[in-house]
């Protein structure tokens, strides 16, 4: 199977981080593809309509995406019932933190690209505020609420992980540990684990 995208894209990792997890990691190739906010990628418009990354092509060669999309093939195809449970209230539970996660992922790389990719004069400071807000108030209530569910590993606290990572990577001034030590805990734990250190990000 190959995932094409970027490792440094919280939504690439999340994926490759579950292959990992689900012991099928060897068999998932990463194939380097960037995906810019105002062009389109030929290789991934071949694959998506939607032309984002991950898209993963299954060893049938057959495309699938989103992340979300992806990361249940991979628990599917492994076998695995630990990452997304079958049973209903524990699957929904982990499928909300997973939802959680990416909501932050979404929130920051739409930052990061505010910032980075648009001109400094064309920057919409009211959305960049509520973006930070949308981060700041979901980790605020991970810290809160979901120390229990984080203690897992699972497809929700794969996700929350990665983003975390994102956010130290990406937007480090941010100090997302201040006042959230159970959620530095465990990043800090969960960071030690074969499958993310299988997929650190490189040197910023």
């Amino acid at each position: 199977m190959k995932i094409h995208g970027d490792i440094i894209s919280p939504f690439v990792r999340m994926c490759l981080v579950t292959a990992s997890e689900a012991g099928i990691g060897d068999k998932v190739e990463l194939i380097a593809a960037k995906a810019l906010p105002t062009e389109a990628n030929q290789q991934l418009a071949s694959l998506s309509p939607i032309a984002k990354i991950p898209v993963l092509v299954t060893d049938h060669g057959h495309p699938i995406h989103d992340s979300r999309v992806i990361i249940e093939y991979l628990c599917h195809i492994s076998g695995n019932k630990t990452l997304i449970p079958d049973d209903g209230v524990k699957r929904f539970r982990v499928l909300t933190l997973q939802a959680i996660g990416q909501g932050i992922g979404d929130a920051a790389v739409a930052y990061r690209y505010e910032t980075a990719q648009r001109p400094e004069a064309l920057r919409w400071r009211a959305w960049m505020d509520r973006l930070k807000l949308r981060v700041d108030t979901a980790l605020d209530e991970l810290e809160a609420a979901w120390e229990k569910d984080l203690a897992e590993v699972t497809a929700g606290s794969i996700a929350v992980a990665v983003v975390l990572s994102y956010l130290d990577y990406r937007l480090g001034d941010w100090a997302w540990r201040n006042r959230r030590p159970k959620l530095g805990a465990f990043h800090e734990r969960f960071s030690a684990r074969p499958s993310m250190q299988r997929t650190a990000l490189p040197a910023a």
